[in-house]
């Protein structure tokens, strides 16, 4: 074999390693594993509509979970998205119940998602409130705005073809019609955080904020920019909630944000920042929606649903910091090997 066929043969293996190594590859090992349990355990699962169910019920989460990704790789959080969505609804149904017309009423929405992403923006990266703060205080913000804009109502009066669309699906594929722009904003999300000097500043900007300063990145506008995608993302999901379900009221996507959180994380991003993929965060999301989904279908009560997106938040914050505790510890009891320090010659000493 040449010298040539050796090295070649070397990357190749070492490139199969690194994919093999990577927390992409082992989300999609465990997603590929959730859904062959599901389709043992569950019998239900395996019928045609379990893909157009899932599919649409991970589209909102998914849509924000997407620019939450930005936002935690850079080392903020917005917990604000759900109550953004929520506002986006109330907004939609209201301007809908007074005759504006869907398109106007859909532009609207999404300048309301960028006031609520800009607002969070301008105090957490030029006033410099921390993310968590402030989200939290526009978290009961922005769905008490909701809960002002259309009361205790539900309006359910918008156009057929924009509902049909949100839950219809190609044929008896069961593929529904949002896995198109699903896909286009994955692949742009993707492009962004991971093919753009952008991307590559939020993680420098998430490991720290003064060596990203120093490199000439602009931390300001690079948060600015990531929490502004985030309120104008949760006024996508926002709008096809309202549209799958045909209702408009101050409490939809309540609660969502701990789902997103939890995907994310549960996908290998960092709650510390400077770490996290797209593809880490939409096989979590799948990973999520496919568990739920599957206990739905066995009658688990709610509660317990929510129980599990908890221990499964608290779950892939711990074992990282455990997992490092522990290679720390078995470092300590097998340290390298020290050479031992040679004999002094005679006569040396008192030389």
């Amino acid at each position: 074999m040449s010298t040539l066929e050796k090295t070649a043969r070397s990357a190749g293996s070492d490139l199969m390693r690194r994919i093999w190594a990577a927390r992409d590859t082992k989300m999609a090992m465990i997603l590929i594993t959730a859904i062959v349990l599901a389709l043992i355990f569950v019998p239900r699962f395996g019928q045609p509509r379990t893909l157009t169910y899932l599919t649409l019920d991970i589209t909102t989460t998914l849509l924000m979970a997407l620019p939450m990704t930005l936002v935690m790789v850079n080392a903020d959080i917005d917990l604000s998205v759900a109550s953004t969505a929520g506002l986006v609804s109330a907004v939609m149904g209201v301007m809908i119940q007074h005759g504006i017309g869907f398109w106007a009423t859909l532009l609207v929405c999404l300048f309301v998602g960028l006031l609520c992403g800009a607002f969070n923006g301008v105090l957490t990266a030029f006033v410099g409130i921390p993310a968590l703060a402030v989200t939290i205080g526009t978290l009961a913000l922005y769905r008490g705005l909701a809960l002002v804009i259309i009361g205790d109502q539900s309006i359910s009066a918008f156009p057929e073809w924009a509902t049909s669309f949100a839950t219809g699906s190609f044929g008896s594929t069961g593929i529904p019609y949002v896995v198109v722009p699903l896909a286009v904003f994955v692949l742009a999300f993707w492009v962004l955080l991971h093919k753009t000097p952008y991307g590559r500043g939020l993680y420098a900007l998430g490991h720290s904020q003064e060596a990203a300063r120093f490199v000439g990145i602009d931390t300001r506008k690079s948060r600015m920019c990531a929490l502004v995608l985030s309120g104008v993302m949760a006024a996508v999901a926002g709008v096809f909630y309202t549209l799958r379900y045909s209702a408009a009221k101050s409490d939809n996507v309540e609660g969502l944000e701990l789902t997103v959180i939890a995907a994310i994380v549960f996908g290998g991003v960092s709650v510390f920042g400077g770490k996290g993929s797209i593809w880490g965060s939409l096989f979590g999301v799948l990973i999520v929606g496919v568990l739920n989904y599957a206990l739905r279908l066995n009658r688990i009560p709610e509660v317990v649903l929510v129980m599990i997106t908890g221990l499964l938040l608290i779950g892939s914050v711990v074992a990282p910091s455990v997992a490092a505790a522990w290679k720390e510890w078995r470092s300590g009891r097998h340290p390298n090997p020290v050479e031992p320090a040679s004999a002094p010659t005679p006569g040396a000493v008192g030389a």
